[in-house]
């Protein structure tokens, strides 16, 4: 059996993550830092709930040892993610974003996910196929985003692409350093959340397909690389 943490599991692309999982036979932890939300959430899709918010040392430590004692950890989704737009669903350009605002970003995105991956460690290197799923954006690559006339490339963001960025080189350098794990960043798509205020071109069900795959890695898979859909994409 399988047993799969998913953070940010309460809604979204992560939601339906867990939702395909359980039905292929894993067991899932819906990782939620709402108990309310979460509580629905894992009712609704068969899951456990696991309390975690990704910005805090304690509880993060507290859902390891909730789910040490519930057996082990297989696979880690880092689902869980901000972008932080403003007013109006706008999306801060160079001129607006300050050291705050790249913080607050960072905290979730870069910060949380290698937070609760150190956590995790221990439970993941007694896994027989221990997988890490680190979910990045089609931002993230620096080639797509410097291309003149890519959808990308008119993005006018700077914290949400340079914190999967930071996403990217972490989950190479962690492939490296873990060779016995299957360790990869994956680019869901512009996928309708409430991160972007639903304006997203796929749905949540599209989305997830490329989150899927990379957590049923086995030995044999891929690690240290960057995914979507159709194949490898571009650094």
């Amino acid at each position: 059996m399988t047993t799969t943490l998913i953070t940010g599991a309460n809604k979204g692309l992560g939601h339906e993550t867990a939702r395909r999982l359980v039905a292929a036979g894993h067991t899932v932890y819906a990782g939620s830092r709402d108990p309310e939300r979460g509580r629905r959430a894992a009712g609704e899709l068969g899951a456990r709930l696991v309390l975690i918010d990704v910005t805090d040392d304690a509880s993060v430590a507290a859902a390891v040892k909730e789910i040490e004692a519930g057996g082990g950890l297989d696979v880690l989704v880092n689902n869980a993610g901000i972008e932080a737009r403003g007013p109006g669903n706008a999306v801060a350009g160079a001129g607006e974003t300050t050291a705050e605002l790249m913080r607050e970003v960072f905290e979730t995105n870069v910060f949380g996910l290698v937070r609760v991956t150190h956590a995790f460690l221990p439970l993941l290197r007694r896994s027989a196929a221990p997988v890490v799923v680190n979910v990045s954006s089609g931002l993230a690559s620096l080639a797509t985003v410097s291309t003149p006339g890519s959808p990308a490339h008119a993005y006018p963001g700077v914290a949400y692409p340079a914190s999967k960025a930071a996403v990217n080189m972490i989950t190479v350098q962690y492939a490296k350093a873990f060779p016995g794990m299957r360790i990869n960043a994956v680019e869901p798509g512009f996928t309708a959340t409430d991160l972007n205020g639903h304006a997203g071109t796929q749905t949540v069900e599209e989305g997830a397909e490329i989150i899927v795959r990379m957590a049923c890695l086995g030995p044999d898979g891929p690690t240290g690389g960057y995914f979507d859909a159709e194949g490898p994409l571009p650094w």
